[in-house]
């Protein structure tokens, strides 16, 4: 189930817009109701959030039991958890280079911190839920939103 919340949380927060929109870029409260903006570049770590349950998304070298046998992703509550780092990265066929500012509309890759695996996704019946969805880390791309 928090495989589906941080599908569809990745999926809203990379494409839909509204009348005030900070995308492409990375906003954080600073916890004294000071908000931070910053652009997004490649090379950027990122921590992704599912909003309602403040679960981030968290990997480590651990493989699922069953299905596919790739490395595990699920959600974590923990905020100091150094297993829910994301570094951004390009698609392979461009010419994007890190420290470049990532503009809306594009395709980028996600790649965890730790075990430098790529995050993936395909449908496949999961054991715990048995709904058509996986979340792993191997590869995908994801897109910006204008």
């Amino acid at each position: 189930m928090a495989i589906s919340f941080f599908g569809l949380a990745i999926f809203l927060f990379l494409t839909l817009d509204s009348d005030f929109t900070f995308s492409p870029v990375f906003v954080a409260s600073e916890g004294n109701g000071v908000v931070c903006v910053e652009l997004i570049t490649y090379g950027s770590v990122i921590k992704l959030m599912h909003e309602r349950t403040k679960f981030r998304l968290h990997s480590h070298d651990v493989p699922y039991g069953s299905g596919s046998g790739q490395q595990s992703v699920t959600g974590f509550s923990d905020v100091d958890d150094s297993n829910s780092y994301w570094i951004v990265r390009p698609v392979s066929d461009t010419n994007a280079q890190q420290g470049d500012t990532i503009k809306g509309g594009t395709i980028i890759r996600l790649q965890h911190m730790r075990t430098k695996k790529w995050l993936h996704s395909h449908l496949l019946n999961v054991s715990l839920t048995m709904m058509p969805i996986a979340v792993m880390p191997y590869a995908i791309n994801l897109l910006i939103s204008k």
